[in-house]
């Protein structure tokens, strides 16, 4: 096992695009970190260069103890499972699995052994005399994902290795690698452009952007704690809502004002962010299930009259959309709630639970 270091990497391509910039991060050992952001951020530029599959334009790389910048795929002690598997459809499935470490010469004897407990730990014993032509979208998942382990690699990179399954079958292959990292307790490098998986797989998540790292924390503080507008937009389904409002002063005192909208009350803490803040901008992030039809328990709420446009029914709660101050916005609500759409009705947000950003920086004013 071991560690992976990524110091002021940076990718530029002979185009001069500068896809990768100054990229800092540090995996734990054993960690399974999820790379996550919009197509075009660069994760998996990120991860072909810690493969060997892309060359750094500068910076430095460390697997362990050892910089591997100069170092070709083979020699770097990782294993890659892509999004297309890339199994060889002539070979069975203990020939896919076996190809690497009869590649590396290894004995028969140990080649075997390694297969056959792959297989055991992966439920493909009873495949292992199919070509991959035979084999549902999930079996050949599984065998891309065995055909790695057999290696004992010290680092697993995984490429969007679900986007070709159904939903179902997706949700139920992230609790299986989720099961077999913590059976292997092997450090784990997972892209994805998706957020629900980021969120329940990761020990801890990087969000990218434009090449950049926007934030590193674990799933559930991304979620409470985003930095910027971008991540409490990014994380979170359905989205963080924003809206426009603005300081102004009176008594001496700063007061948050929705753009078309409500006063809003503010505990002690909120007020000393919002007057150190430059500039009297402000967007205030609420989460869908902070709204609420009844007072929350909290210091301070405010309520907010609305118009229902659309309600989505989703089984265990509903989504309901509406507008405030032209921005459209969306509730989370119990399922058995009876409304409509365009029903009138009175929704109240928990204030404690909300986020100010900086409107120009967009940076969460809490930081």
């Amino acid at each position: 096992m071991a560690g992976v270091v990524l110091k002021n990497v940076n990718k530029i391509f002979d185009n001069g695009f500068h896809a990768v910039h100054d990229l800092n991060l540090e995996l734990h050992d054993g960690e399974f970190m999820v790379l996550v952001g919009p197509s075009g951020c660069a994760k998996s530029t990120t991860l072909n260069m810690i493969a060997g599959l892309e060359e750094i334009s500068s910076g430095e790389i460390w697997i362990g103890d050892k910089q591997v910048n100069n170092l070709p795929p083979k020699e770097r002690d990782i294993a890659m499972v892509f999004q297309n598997y890339a199994l060889y459809p002539h070979m069975s499935v203990y020939q896919n699995m076996a190809f690497g470490l009869k590649l590396r010469k290894m004995d028969k004897t140990e080649i075997d052994r390694r297969v056959r407990e792959t297989a055991r730990i992966l439920d493909l014993e009873s495949l292992l005399h199919r070509k991959p032509k035979a084999l549902s979208g999930g079996q050949r998942q599984r065998v891309a994902v065995g055909r790695a382990i057999v290696r004992q690699p010290t680092v697993f990179l995984l490429d969007e290795p679900l986007s070709n399954l159904d939903a179902k079958l997706r949700v139920h292959m992230r609790l299986e690698l989720a099961k077999l990292h913590k059976q292997l307790a092997t450090t784990f490098i997972y892209v994805t452009h998706d957020q629900v998986e980021a969120m329940t797989m990761g020990d801890r998540i990087t969000v990218m952007r434009d090449g950049e790292i926007q934030q590193v924390d674990t799933p559930m503080n991304l979620y409470s704690n985003p930095v910027n507008c971008f991540i409490a937009t990014f994380i979170g389904s359905p989205t963080m809502n924003m809206l426009p409002a603005a300081i102004y002063t009176s008594q001496g005192k700063p007061i948050l004002q929705l753009t078309n909208g409500p006063d809003w009350p503010l505990t002690e803490k909120q007020v000393q962010m919002i007057a150190a803040a430059r500039g009297t901008d402000i967007k205030v992030g609420i989460r869908p299930e902070h709204f609420h039809l009844a007072p929350p328990q909290s210091v301070g709420s405010v309520s907010i009259d609305v118009t229902v446009e659309i309600v989505e029914q989703m089984g265990s709660e509903q989504y309901i959309h509406f507008n405030i101050c032209n921005r459209t916005c969306t509730a989370r609500l119990p399922a058995d709630t009876p409304i409509q759409a365009t029903d009138r009705i009175t929704l109240f947000v928990d204030v404690d639970r909300c986020h100010f950003f900086d409107a120009r920086s967009e940076k969460n004013l809490s930081f």
